[in-house]
C-alpha cells in the first residue's frame, strides 16, 4: 500500500511539472519585433585596401636584406578603413567608418546592424568605399523591396561578386 501512495505521489508531481512548463512554453507570447514590422539585417566582413600603397624594392634594397626576406615588393599591414551607408527611402538609415580589426589594423572590417522598419515597399540604397578616395563610392547599389511583416532581410558584401547581396 504505501508503494502505491509513493507512486501516485511521484505520478501528481510529475503532472504538476508537466502543466507548469507546458504553461511557460506557451505564454506569455513573445514576439522579436512589432507584428507590422520587418527587419533590416547588415552584415559583412570585409578588408579594406593597404593604407599604404605597396613599393617595388630596387636591387640593391633586396640586397641588403637577408636571403629568406628577399622578395620584389614591400607592403605594409595596415589596411584602411570601410564607409558604409545604407539609404531607405530617400533617407539616411545607417552610416560607419569601420575600422580593421587585429593588433596590425590588417584584419577585416566588421560590420553586423540590425533595423527595424515598417512592412511595406522601400526603396534601398546601399555605399561602400573600401579605398583611399576621398568623395563617391566604389559599391553602389539602388533596388526597390517589398517587407512583408515579420520579415528579415539580410544585406550581405561580397567584393568577388560585384559588391552588395540582398537576400
Amino acid at each position: 500500500m504505501a508503494d502505491a501512495m509513493r507512486y501516485v505521489g511521484q505520478a501528481a508531481i510529475f503532472l504538476l511539472f508537466a502543466v507548469v512548463i507546458g504553461t511557460f512554453a506557451d505564454s506569455p507570447s513573445y514576439r522579436h519585433f512589432p507584428e507590422d514590422q520587418a527587419q533590416i539585417k547588415l552584415s559583412f566582413s570585409h578588408g579594406a585596401a593597404p593604407k599604404v600603397p605597396c613599393k617595388t624594392l630596387t636591387r640593391e634594397e633586396m640586397n641588403a636584406l637577408p636571403p629568406n626576406m628577399r622578395r620584389a615588393t614591400s607592403c605594409e599591414r595596415e589596411r584602411l578603413p570601410v564607409e558604409v551607408e545604407i539609404d531607405l527611402d530617400g533617407e539616411l538609415l545607417y552610416r560607419a567608418s569601420v575600422p580593421p580589426s587585429g593588433l596590425a589594423k590588417d584584419g577585416p572590417s566588421r560590420v553586423y546592424q540590425r533595423f527595424t522598419v515598417s512592412a511595406g515597399r522601400h526603396e534601398l540604397a546601399t555605399r561602400l568605399r573600401d579605398t583611399d578616395r576621398t568623395d563617391g563610392f566604389d559599391y553602389e547599389r539602388k533596388i526597390d523591396i517589398e517587407l512583408i511583416p515579420g520579415q528579415s532581410l539580410a544585406i550581405d558584401f561580397r567584393s568577388e561578386t560585384g559588391g552588395f547581396l540582398v537576400r
